[in-house]
């Protein structure tokens, strides 16, 4: 077999591998784009502090218990770094949590979705993670439709909100920014997506503790409705999602994922329409348009 042959063979392999990974992270922002519209049903029947504890709670005991019944928990996968994910994953949470209280939703999810620029201006320092013009104009094109899904182009829905609550959501999306940066750089070398996860959602958990205490919902008499929810969001909106996305992770950019990953925003605007009555508009439909492009261009960026 020629040089040629070998090289051609490699990089059709790697294509595949971008593609699948492309494809793997989609299916992770449909399944978290569904959890906007599945929190807000469950917020009527439950707080956000109770609710988003046994969320990540419940998360955290299916995990541990299908490690352990599958024999494959290992006690020294839980590192100091992994360890520092997970607590950042809670606090993000928890911000974003209190951050919606006191603000506009959206401006909180025009807020949190600045992850596309603050994930490349990490990524560029981090990771060394160099881009060109066409993974440039892409991340301009997600920060533009991303605005017009959100806010319609209404720009008194920017004035909206406590001042308290815009910087806890932006808090949150700069969390989360990080959090994003130290998984690629963490799961390259992780052995088993499964235990890196586990043991993020384990920790993840730990910070939400002590907020139980501002809870109404401390009885835990709760209707099915809540229950439902909260069941949907641990296993459909995180477990699911989670290992899709560090799977897609591995091949594919931290920059590249975080745009790939708008298709929530698409897929939260649209389910909450249909399923809340929320408004979706030409304006809102240009901004999907432009997210879904901005995707197609970095799949196809080499």
């Amino acid at each position: 077999m020629t040089r040629a042959r070998k090289r051609s063979i490699i990089k059709g392999d790697l294509v595949k591998q971008t593609k699948k990974a492309v494809f793997l992270t989609v299916l992770s922002g449909v399944l978290w784009g569904s959890s906007f519209p599945a929190i807000k049903i469950g917020l009527e029947y439950i707080d956000p502090y109770m609710f988003v504890f046994l969320r990540f709670f419940s998360a955290s005991v299916i995990m541990f218990i299908a490690m352990l019944f599958t024999k494959k928990l290992d006690l020294k996968f839980a590192k100091k770094s992994i360890l520092a994910l997970g607590i950042l994953n809670g606090v993000s949470y928890l911000l974003q949590n209190v951050g919606i209280a006191s603000t506009a939703a959206s401006k909180s999810s025009l807020l949190v979705n600045l992850t596309s620029v603050w994930v490349a201006i990490l990524s560029w320092f981090i990771l060394k993670d160099r881009f060109g013009n066409k993974k440039l104009f892409a991340i301009i094109l997600s920060i533009v439709g991303v605005f017009f899904v959100t806010t319609n182009l209404n720009f008194l829905e920017l004035t909206r909100g406590m001042l308290f609550g815009d910087i806890m959501v932006l808090f949150a999306g700069i969390g989360w920014s990080f959090f994003i940066v130290y998984n690629k750089k963490f799961i390259d070398d992780a052995e088993n997506s499964f235990q890196f996860m586990t043991w993020v959602l384990f920790v993840t958990v730990l910070p939400l503790i002590p907020f139980i205490l501002l809870s109404n919902n401390v009885s835990l008499n709760l209707p099915v409705e809540a229950w439902v929810a909260v069941a949907y969001t641990a296993i459909f909106c995180w477990i699911i999602p989670y290992y899709f996305w560090l799977k897609g992770l591995k091949h594919i950019s931290s920059v590249t994922s975080t745009i790939v990953l708008l298709t929530e925003v698409v897929v939260a605007t649209v389910i909450s329409y249909f399923m809340l009555g929320e408004g979706f508009t030409l304006i809102s439909g240009a901004g999907a348009l432009l997210i879904l492009l901005a995707i197609v261009l970095v799949s196809l960026d080499k």
